[in-house]
């Protein structure tokens, strides 16, 4: 099993490119797909928290895959290094949340 740190984003990122379909309707297509595997995943935990079904770690990490994939391939179209989508998250919630997150914290953000 892979492992990805920060520092293989890119790695990932080049290596999803071999599926990619490289036409004029990427953007949209993966737009949408993004959308809908995290709806997929968004439903897998609502039918385990409201509905009692078991959640199937295994499943969530394929549906979670899927979601992966899509981001990495809009960044691709987009021109736009994974590692620097995550690196920017990252420094963005230290910014926001310099001591871990907090009620508090959210409630009084400063932008």
């Amino acid at each position: 099993m892979i492992h990805l740190k920060i520092e293989t984003f890119e790695k990932y990122q080049k290596e999803v490119q071999r599926t990619r379909s490289f036409n004029d309707t990427e953007l949209i297509n993966y737009t949408l797909g993004l959308v809908c595997e995290s709806g997929e995943f968004g439903d897998m935990i609502k039918k385990h928290l409201f509905h009692n079904h078991d959640l199937d770690i295994e499943e969530v990490k394929k549906e979670l895959g899927d979601v992966m994939w899509y981001l990495s391939n809009l960044c691709n179209v987009l021109e736009i290094e994974l590692s620097d989508v995550a690196t920017g998250n990252i420094e963005k919630l230290k910014s926001r949340y310099p001591n871990g997150f907090s009620c508090d914290d959210s409630i009084n953000r400063v932008e």
